[in-house]
Protein backbone atom coordinates (compact mmCIF):
# COMPACT_ATOMS: atom_id res chain seq x y z
CA UNK A 1 0.00 0.00 0.00
CA UNK A 2 1.25 3.85 -1.17
CA UNK A 3 1.65 6.00 2.01
CA UNK A 4 0.75 9.72 0.68
CA UNK A 5 3.39 12.19 1.76
CA UNK A 6 2.19 14.16 5.05
CA UNK A 7 4.13 17.24 3.57
CA UNK A 8 2.00 19.71 1.49
CA UNK A 9 3.82 21.64 -1.62
CA UNK A 10 5.33 24.44 -0.62
CA UNK A 11 3.81 27.91 -0.96
CA UNK A 12 5.75 31.36 -0.26
CA UNK A 13 4.07 33.86 2.04
CA UNK A 14 4.11 36.32 -1.08
CA UNK A 15 1.60 33.96 -2.60
CA UNK A 16 -0.52 33.32 0.20
CA UNK A 17 -1.38 36.69 0.63
CA UNK A 18 -2.09 36.91 -3.05
CA UNK A 19 -4.71 34.56 -2.34
CA UNK A 20 -6.25 36.53 0.29
CA UNK A 21 -6.45 39.38 -1.49
CA UNK A 22 -7.92 37.80 -4.49
CA UNK A 23 -10.53 36.20 -2.27
CA UNK A 24 -11.12 40.07 -0.92
CA UNK A 25 -11.73 40.62 -5.14
CA UNK A 26 -14.26 38.37 -5.12
CA UNK A 27 -15.96 38.77 -1.75
CA UNK A 28 -15.52 42.21 -0.75
CA UNK A 29 -15.13 42.78 2.97
CA UNK A 30 -18.24 45.14 2.67
CA UNK A 31 -20.31 42.85 1.32
CA UNK A 32 -20.25 40.62 4.14
CA UNK A 33 -22.63 43.32 5.83
CA UNK A 34 -25.35 41.96 3.89
CA UNK A 35 -28.43 39.58 4.48
CA UNK A 36 -31.42 39.63 3.35
CA UNK A 37 -33.98 36.61 3.55
CA UNK A 38 -35.85 37.00 -0.03
CA UNK A 39 -39.69 35.73 -0.44
CA UNK A 40 -38.22 32.06 -1.38
CA UNK A 41 -36.67 31.33 2.00
CA UNK A 42 -36.87 28.41 3.77
CA UNK A 43 -39.53 27.82 6.36
CA UNK A 44 -37.38 27.80 9.29
CA UNK A 45 -39.93 25.91 11.14
CA UNK A 46 -39.18 23.10 8.91
CA UNK A 47 -35.56 23.05 9.26
CA UNK A 48 -35.95 22.37 12.88
CA UNK A 49 -38.55 20.14 12.42
CA UNK A 50 -36.70 17.54 10.27
CA UNK A 51 -33.83 17.15 12.87
CA UNK A 52 -36.37 16.66 15.22
CA UNK A 53 -37.29 13.81 12.99
CA UNK A 54 -33.98 11.63 13.76
CA UNK A 55 -34.46 12.69 17.75
CA UNK A 56 -35.95 10.80 20.68
CA UNK A 57 -39.95 11.57 20.05
CA UNK A 58 -40.72 12.06 23.84
CA UNK A 59 -37.38 14.87 24.22
CA UNK A 60 -38.23 17.17 21.05
CA UNK A 61 -41.14 19.61 22.71
CA UNK A 62 -37.91 19.67 25.83
CA UNK A 63 -36.01 20.99 22.92
CA UNK A 64 -38.99 23.11 21.64
CA UNK A 65 -39.61 24.43 24.92
CA UNK A 66 -36.39 25.62 25.72
CA UNK A 67 -35.93 27.15 22.20
CA UNK A 68 -39.18 29.36 23.06
CA UNK A 69 -37.66 30.64 26.34
CA UNK A 70 -35.78 33.83 24.40
CA UNK A 71 -34.50 34.53 21.21
CA UNK A 72 -30.76 33.93 22.08
CA UNK A 73 -32.28 30.41 23.15
CA UNK A 74 -33.43 30.19 20.12
CA UNK A 75 -30.48 30.59 18.57
CA UNK A 76 -28.46 28.45 20.32
CA UNK A 77 -30.86 25.70 18.70
CA UNK A 78 -30.84 27.22 15.50
CA UNK A 79 -27.58 26.34 14.16
CA UNK A 80 -29.31 24.37 10.81
CA UNK A 81 -31.42 27.42 10.18
CA UNK A 82 -27.80 29.54 10.30
CA UNK A 83 -26.28 27.31 8.50
CA UNK A 84 -28.93 27.24 5.19
CA UNK A 85 -28.71 30.93 5.35
CA UNK A 86 -24.81 31.18 5.44
CA UNK A 87 -25.16 28.19 2.73
CA UNK A 88 -27.05 30.41 0.39
CA UNK A 89 -24.41 33.15 -0.06
CA UNK A 90 -21.41 33.67 -1.87
CA UNK A 91 -17.93 32.53 0.33
CA UNK A 92 -14.40 33.60 0.14
CA UNK A 93 -13.05 30.25 -0.28
CA UNK A 94 -10.73 30.49 2.56
CA UNK A 95 -11.36 27.18 4.09
CA UNK A 96 -10.75 26.54 8.23
CA UNK A 97 -12.19 23.85 10.38
CA UNK A 98 -15.03 25.48 11.47
CA UNK A 99 -17.12 25.04 15.44
CA UNK A 100 -19.79 25.19 13.09
CA UNK A 101 -21.72 26.53 16.18
CA UNK A 102 -19.78 29.49 17.22
CA UNK A 103 -21.85 31.01 19.40
CA UNK A 104 -20.62 33.18 22.44
CA UNK A 105 -21.99 30.72 25.27
CA UNK A 106 -19.65 28.20 23.13
CA UNK A 107 -16.96 29.25 24.41
CA UNK A 108 -15.62 28.84 28.37
CA UNK A 109 -12.78 28.21 30.54
CA UNK A 110 -11.61 24.45 30.60
CA UNK A 111 -9.13 21.89 32.13
CA UNK A 112 -5.93 21.08 30.52
CA UNK A 113 -4.60 17.90 30.98
CA UNK A 114 -2.04 20.05 33.34
CA UNK A 115 -4.24 20.67 35.28
CA UNK A 116 -4.36 24.21 34.28
CA UNK A 117 -7.46 26.81 33.40
CA UNK A 118 -7.74 27.68 29.87
CA UNK A 119 -10.21 29.66 27.65
CA UNK A 120 -10.89 28.00 24.44
CA UNK A 121 -14.07 26.54 22.17
CA UNK A 122 -15.74 23.49 23.71
CA UNK A 123 -18.63 22.50 21.79
CA UNK A 124 -17.48 20.97 18.34
CA UNK A 125 -20.95 18.78 17.64
CA UNK A 126 -21.11 20.91 14.20
CA UNK A 127 -17.34 21.01 13.10
CA UNK A 128 -16.40 21.14 9.75
CA UNK A 129 -14.17 21.99 7.39
CA UNK A 130 -15.37 25.28 5.78
CA UNK A 131 -15.07 29.29 4.58
CA UNK A 132 -13.85 30.99 8.05
CA UNK A 133 -16.32 33.79 7.90
CA UNK A 134 -19.49 31.26 8.60
CA UNK A 135 -17.81 30.95 12.16
CA UNK A 136 -17.05 34.86 12.78
CA UNK A 137 -20.56 35.46 11.78
CA UNK A 138 -22.58 33.14 14.16
CA UNK A 139 -20.22 34.74 16.91
CA UNK A 140 -20.74 38.21 15.71
CA UNK A 141 -24.79 37.54 15.57
CA UNK A 142 -24.61 35.86 18.88
CA UNK A 143 -23.06 39.16 20.75
CA UNK A 144 -25.88 41.12 19.08
CA UNK A 145 -28.67 39.14 20.29
CA UNK A 146 -27.41 38.58 23.78
CA UNK A 147 -26.85 42.64 24.05
CA UNK A 148 -30.55 42.49 22.88
CA UNK A 149 -31.69 40.51 25.52
CA UNK A 150 -29.70 42.85 28.08
CA UNK A 151 -31.79 45.92 26.91
CA UNK A 152 -28.81 47.26 25.43
CA UNK A 153 -28.87 50.72 23.07
CA UNK A 154 -27.96 49.93 19.20
CA UNK A 155 -25.10 51.53 19.80
CA UNK A 156 -23.64 49.23 22.58
CA UNK A 157 -24.73 46.13 20.72
CA UNK A 158 -22.90 47.83 17.69
CA UNK A 159 -19.90 48.46 19.97
CA UNK A 160 -19.68 45.07 21.93
CA UNK A 161 -19.92 43.39 17.48
CA UNK A 162 -17.50 45.34 16.70
CA UNK A 163 -14.90 44.85 19.45
CA UNK A 164 -15.30 40.92 19.22
CA UNK A 165 -14.76 41.06 15.36
CA UNK A 166 -11.24 43.48 16.05
CA UNK A 167 -10.01 40.83 18.19
CA UNK A 168 -10.57 38.15 15.80
CA UNK A 169 -8.84 40.97 13.11
CA UNK A 170 -5.68 41.22 15.07
CA UNK A 171 -5.20 38.47 16.21
CA UNK A 172 -5.15 36.93 13.06
CA UNK A 173 -3.10 39.01 11.87
CA UNK A 174 -0.55 38.88 14.45
CA UNK A 175 -0.38 35.25 13.71
CA UNK A 176 0.22 35.96 10.11
CA UNK A 177 3.98 36.81 11.17
CA UNK A 178 4.18 33.81 14.01
CA UNK A 179 6.29 30.38 13.29
CA UNK A 180 3.90 27.57 12.12
CA UNK A 181 4.95 25.85 15.89
CA UNK A 182 3.95 28.96 17.85
CA UNK A 183 1.06 29.32 16.14
CA UNK A 184 0.47 25.83 17.19
CA UNK A 185 1.51 25.98 20.75
CA UNK A 186 -0.67 29.34 21.59
CA UNK A 187 -3.25 29.12 23.91
CA UNK A 188 -5.18 31.63 26.69
CA UNK A 189 -4.35 30.18 29.87
CA UNK A 190 -6.46 32.02 32.74
CA UNK A 191 -3.32 33.94 33.93
CA UNK A 192 -2.57 35.37 30.45
CA UNK A 193 -6.08 36.60 30.11
CA UNK A 194 -6.10 38.15 33.76
CA UNK A 195 -2.87 40.25 32.90
CA UNK A 196 -4.42 41.00 28.90
CA UNK A 197 -6.94 42.45 30.61
CA UNK A 198 -6.35 44.24 33.65
CA UNK A 199 -5.76 47.19 32.42
CA UNK A 200 -9.11 48.01 31.07
CA UNK A 201 -11.24 46.06 33.24
CA UNK A 202 -12.93 48.10 36.20
CA UNK A 203 -12.39 46.54 39.54
CA UNK A 204 -15.80 44.95 39.60
CA UNK A 205 -15.01 42.96 35.99
CA UNK A 206 -11.65 41.68 37.78
CA UNK A 207 -13.62 40.77 40.65
CA UNK A 208 -15.95 38.54 38.39
CA UNK A 209 -13.90 37.23 36.42
CA UNK A 210 -11.37 36.18 39.58
CA UNK A 211 -14.39 34.36 41.05
CA UNK A 212 -15.14 32.68 37.81
CA UNK A 213 -12.05 31.26 37.53
CA UNK A 214 -12.30 30.38 41.02
CA UNK A 215 -15.45 28.43 40.28
CA UNK A 216 -13.98 26.61 37.56
CA UNK A 217 -11.88 24.71 39.52
CA UNK A 218 -14.51 23.85 41.82
CA UNK A 219 -16.23 22.37 38.83
CA UNK A 220 -14.78 18.81 38.84
CA UNK A 221 -16.16 15.57 38.19
CA UNK A 222 -16.17 14.96 41.74
CA UNK A 223 -18.68 17.66 42.35
CA UNK A 224 -20.91 16.36 39.19
CA UNK A 225 -20.47 12.52 40.96
CA UNK A 226 -21.51 14.28 44.35
CA UNK A 227 -24.83 15.70 42.47
CA UNK A 228 -25.59 13.18 39.82
CA UNK A 229 -25.32 9.79 41.99
CA UNK A 230 -26.58 8.60 45.64
CA UNK A 231 -25.90 5.71 47.73
CA UNK A 232 -27.85 2.41 47.18
CA UNK A 233 -28.68 -1.11 48.19
CA UNK A 234 -26.26 -2.50 44.61
CA UNK A 235 -24.00 0.13 45.50
CA UNK A 236 -23.64 3.64 44.05
CA UNK A 237 -25.77 4.73 41.11
CA UNK A 238 -27.52 7.52 39.36
CA UNK A 239 -29.87 9.24 40.56
CA UNK A 240 -33.19 9.82 38.40
CA UNK A 241 -34.71 12.68 37.28
CA UNK A 242 -37.04 11.93 34.36
CA UNK A 243 -36.85 13.30 31.80
CA UNK A 244 -33.85 15.48 32.14
CA UNK A 245 -32.02 12.50 33.39
CA UNK A 246 -33.70 8.54 33.39
CA UNK A 247 -31.24 5.61 34.20
CA UNK A 248 -31.25 3.07 31.89
CA UNK A 249 -33.22 0.10 34.02
CA UNK A 250 -35.84 2.86 34.02
CA UNK A 251 -36.41 3.49 30.32
CA UNK A 252 -39.35 1.36 28.40
CA UNK A 253 -37.89 -1.74 26.24
CA UNK A 254 -37.60 -5.41 25.86
CA UNK A 255 -34.12 -5.75 27.13
CA UNK A 256 -33.00 -8.25 29.65
CA UNK A 257 -30.43 -6.63 31.84
CA UNK A 258 -27.68 -8.78 31.06
CA UNK A 259 -28.74 -7.64 27.18
CA UNK A 260 -28.33 -3.88 28.71
CA UNK A 261 -25.11 -4.81 29.94
CA UNK A 262 -23.50 -6.26 27.06
CA UNK A 263 -24.76 -3.53 24.64
CA UNK A 264 -22.92 -1.41 27.40
CA UNK A 265 -19.94 -3.09 26.88
CA UNK A 266 -19.74 -3.33 23.29
CA UNK A 267 -20.40 0.52 23.34
CA UNK A 268 -17.38 1.18 25.75
CA UNK A 269 -14.93 -1.07 24.03
CA UNK A 270 -15.16 0.30 20.57
CA UNK A 271 -14.41 3.51 22.11
CA UNK A 272 -11.56 1.97 24.19
CA UNK A 273 -9.67 1.21 20.51
CA UNK A 274 -9.86 4.77 19.18
CA UNK A 275 -7.95 5.93 22.18
CA UNK A 276 -4.12 5.75 22.74
CA UNK A 277 -2.42 2.83 24.34
CA UNK A 278 -1.42 4.53 27.91
CA UNK A 279 -4.98 6.13 28.13
CA UNK A 280 -7.00 2.69 27.44
CA UNK A 281 -4.60 1.21 29.99
CA UNK A 282 -6.26 4.23 32.43
CA UNK A 283 -9.68 3.29 31.08
CA UNK A 284 -8.65 -0.26 32.06
CA UNK A 285 -8.68 0.18 35.80
CA UNK A 286 -12.39 1.31 36.01
CA UNK A 287 -15.38 -1.13 35.41
CA UNK A 288 -18.77 0.63 33.99
CA UNK A 289 -21.61 -0.05 37.21
CA UNK A 290 -24.64 2.41 35.61
CA UNK A 291 -25.46 4.48 32.70
CA UNK A 292 -28.57 6.97 31.65
CA UNK A 293 -29.92 9.16 29.27
CA UNK A 294 -29.70 12.66 29.92
CA UNK A 295 -31.03 15.86 28.15
CA UNK A 296 -28.35 18.70 27.47
CA UNK A 297 -27.97 22.32 26.14
CA UNK A 298 -30.91 23.65 23.78
CA UNK A 299 -29.55 22.55 20.31
CA UNK A 300 -28.92 18.72 21.24
CA UNK A 301 -31.99 18.36 22.98
CA UNK A 302 -33.37 14.56 21.90
CA UNK A 303 -30.38 13.35 20.49
CA UNK A 304 -28.82 10.04 22.15
CA UNK A 305 -26.31 11.14 25.09
CA UNK A 306 -25.83 8.89 27.88
CA UNK A 307 -24.10 9.02 31.13
CA UNK A 308 -21.74 6.48 32.68
CA UNK A 309 -20.99 5.70 35.90
CA UNK A 310 -17.46 3.73 36.15
CA UNK A 311 -15.62 2.92 39.80
CA UNK A 312 -12.19 2.73 39.89
CA UNK A 313 -10.50 1.78 43.59
CA UNK A 314 -14.03 1.98 45.45
CA UNK A 315 -17.40 4.26 45.36
CA UNK A 316 -14.58 7.38 46.25
CA UNK A 317 -12.77 6.41 42.88
CA UNK A 318 -15.48 7.52 40.06
CA UNK A 319 -14.84 8.45 36.38
CA UNK A 320 -18.16 10.03 34.30
CA UNK A 321 -18.11 9.45 31.04
CA UNK A 322 -20.69 11.34 28.47
CA UNK A 323 -21.40 9.08 25.21
CA UNK A 324 -23.38 11.67 23.14
CA UNK A 325 -24.82 11.05 19.47
CA UNK A 326 -22.82 12.87 16.52
CA UNK A 327 -25.50 12.96 13.45
CA UNK A 328 -24.17 14.78 10.60
CA UNK A 329 -23.17 18.28 11.05
CA UNK A 330 -25.69 21.13 9.88
CA UNK A 331 -23.08 22.24 7.57
CA UNK A 332 -22.41 19.09 5.34
CA UNK A 333 -25.07 19.91 2.95
CA UNK A 334 -23.65 23.59 2.31
CA UNK A 335 -20.10 23.34 3.05
CA UNK A 336 -18.89 20.68 -0.35
CA UNK A 337 -17.14 19.25 3.08
CA UNK A 338 -15.29 15.88 3.49
CA UNK A 339 -17.84 12.96 4.26
CA UNK A 340 -17.40 11.13 7.71
CA UNK A 341 -17.74 7.55 7.54
CA UNK A 342 -17.93 8.00 11.63
CA UNK A 343 -19.75 10.98 12.83
CA UNK A 344 -18.21 10.96 16.60
CA UNK A 345 -14.90 10.53 14.51
CA UNK A 346 -15.58 14.13 12.59
CA UNK A 347 -16.41 15.59 15.93
CA UNK A 348 -13.27 14.38 17.97
CA UNK A 349 -11.01 15.42 14.66
CA UNK A 350 -12.35 18.80 14.53
CA UNK A 351 -11.96 19.32 18.21
CA UNK A 352 -7.79 17.87 18.56
CA UNK A 353 -7.24 19.95 15.40
CA UNK A 354 -8.71 23.26 16.78
CA UNK A 355 -8.75 23.48 20.33
CA UNK A 356 -5.73 23.60 22.25
CA UNK A 357 -6.26 21.45 24.76
CA UNK A 358 -8.98 18.02 24.78
CA UNK A 359 -10.19 16.05 27.14
CA UNK A 360 -7.61 13.00 27.61
CA UNK A 361 -10.48 10.44 27.33
CA UNK A 362 -11.75 12.15 24.03
CA UNK A 363 -12.84 9.06 21.64
CA UNK A 364 -15.44 7.93 19.49
CA UNK A 365 -17.36 5.07 18.44
CA UNK A 366 -19.93 3.07 16.28
CA UNK A 367 -21.92 0.76 17.56
CA UNK A 368 -25.71 -0.63 17.97
CA UNK A 369 -26.74 1.44 20.45
CA UNK A 370 -28.38 0.76 24.04
CA UNK A 371 -31.90 1.74 21.69
CA UNK A 372 -30.85 -1.43 19.35
CA UNK A 373 -30.12 0.79 16.54
CA UNK A 374 -26.44 1.48 14.98
CA UNK A 375 -25.25 4.91 16.15
CA UNK A 376 -22.08 7.10 15.91
CA UNK A 377 -21.31 8.70 19.55
CA UNK A 378 -17.88 10.80 21.05
CA UNK A 379 -17.08 10.17 24.54
CA UNK A 380 -15.63 12.54 26.71
CA UNK A 381 -15.55 13.21 30.51
CA UNK A 382 -18.95 14.79 31.38
CA UNK A 383 -17.40 17.69 33.32
CA UNK A 384 -13.74 18.79 34.49
CA UNK A 385 -13.31 22.15 35.24
CA UNK A 386 -15.70 24.09 33.49
CA UNK A 387 -16.78 27.94 33.58
CA UNK A 388 -19.69 29.09 31.88
CA UNK A 389 -20.37 32.50 30.92
CA UNK A 390 -23.47 34.11 32.07
CA UNK A 391 -24.13 36.92 29.36
CA UNK A 392 -27.28 38.06 30.63
CA UNK A 393 -25.96 39.30 34.02
CA UNK A 394 -22.89 41.45 31.80
CA UNK A 395 -23.41 45.30 31.12
CA UNK A 396 -22.18 46.43 28.16
CA UNK A 397 -18.12 47.02 29.24
CA UNK A 398 -17.89 43.18 30.25
CA UNK A 399 -19.69 41.92 27.37
CA UNK A 400 -17.50 43.77 25.19
CA UNK A 401 -14.53 42.43 26.95
CA UNK A 402 -16.09 38.67 27.02
CA UNK A 403 -16.19 39.42 23.26
CA UNK A 404 -12.62 40.38 22.81
CA UNK A 405 -11.54 37.09 24.32
CA UNK A 406 -14.05 34.89 22.25
CA UNK A 407 -12.68 36.86 19.36
CA UNK A 408 -9.09 35.93 19.98
CA UNK A 409 -10.00 32.85 20.84
CA UNK A 410 -11.32 31.53 17.59
CA UNK A 411 -8.92 33.29 15.29
CA UNK A 412 -7.01 31.24 17.01
CA UNK A 413 -8.94 28.12 16.37
CA UNK A 414 -8.83 28.93 13.04
CA UNK A 415 -5.13 29.90 12.52
CA UNK A 416 -3.98 26.24 13.84
CA UNK A 417 -6.61 24.88 11.00
CA UNK A 418 -6.13 27.32 8.11
CA UNK A 419 -3.68 29.91 6.59
CA UNK A 420 -3.10 32.46 9.15
CA UNK A 421 -1.20 34.35 6.02
CA UNK A 422 -4.10 34.51 3.38
CA UNK A 423 -6.85 34.96 6.31
CA UNK A 424 -4.87 38.19 7.20
CA UNK A 425 -4.87 39.45 4.46
CA UNK A 426 -8.71 39.34 3.31
CA UNK A 427 -9.71 40.94 6.63
CA UNK A 428 -6.44 43.86 6.32
CA UNK A 429 -4.91 46.24 8.70
CA UNK A 430 -8.26 48.46 9.10
CA UNK A 431 -11.97 48.27 10.22
CA UNK A 432 -13.79 47.51 6.82
CA UNK A 433 -14.16 43.68 7.74
CA UNK A 434 -15.62 44.68 11.66
CA UNK A 435 -18.34 47.49 10.30
CA UNK A 436 -19.14 45.14 7.78
CA UNK A 437 -20.44 42.54 10.33
CA UNK A 438 -21.43 44.64 13.15
CA UNK A 439 -24.15 45.73 10.42
CA UNK A 440 -24.61 41.83 9.50
CA UNK A 441 -24.76 41.20 13.16
CA UNK A 442 -28.02 43.63 13.14
CA UNK A 443 -29.57 42.24 10.29
CA UNK A 444 -29.50 38.21 11.37
CA UNK A 445 -30.37 39.11 14.65
CA UNK A 446 -33.79 40.50 13.38
CA UNK A 447 -34.30 37.77 11.00
CA UNK A 448 -33.57 35.69 14.40
CA UNK A 449 -36.41 37.29 16.35
CA UNK A 450 -38.89 36.56 12.95
CA UNK A 451 -37.75 32.64 13.02
CA UNK A 452 -38.45 32.67 17.01
CA UNK A 453 -41.85 33.99 16.55
CA UNK A 454 -42.38 31.49 13.59
CA UNK A 455 -41.84 28.89 15.87
CA UNK A 456 -43.86 30.12 18.64
CA UNK A 457 -46.81 30.50 16.13
CA UNK A 458 -46.21 26.82 15.28
CA UNK A 459 -46.64 25.42 18.71
CA UNK A 460 -49.55 27.93 19.47
CA UNK A 461 -51.14 26.38 15.63
CA UNK A 462 -50.57 23.07 16.99
CA UNK A 463 -48.45 22.19 14.38
CA UNK A 464 -45.64 21.60 16.52
CA UNK A 465 -45.67 20.68 20.68
CA UNK A 466 -43.44 22.34 23.30
CA UNK A 467 -43.07 21.29 26.77
CA UNK A 468 -42.81 24.22 29.84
Amino acid sequence: MTVPSPFTTFVSPAERTAAGRDARRRVPRSSQAGFEAGPDRFDPVEVVERQSATRVPELVPIRYGRMLESPFRFYRGAAAIMAADLGATTDTGLRVQLCGDAHLLNFRLLASPERHLVFDINDFDETLAGPFEWDVKRLAASFAIAGRANGFSAAEQISVVETCVRAYRRRMREFAGMRTLDIWYAQDDADRLRELMAASMPKEARRRTAKATADARTRTHMQAYAKLTRATAEGRRITPDPPLITPLRDLADDSSPHGREKELRAVLEGYARTLSSERRHLLRRYRPVDIARKVVGVGSVGTRCWIVLLLGRDDDDPLLLQAKEAQESVLAVHSGGDRWDNQGRRVVAGQRLIQTTSDILLGWTHAVGLDGHERDFYVRQLRDWKGIARPETMDPGLLRLFGRLCGASLARAHARSGDPVALAAYLGGGDRFDRALTVFAQAYADQNERDFEALGAAVRSGRVRAAE
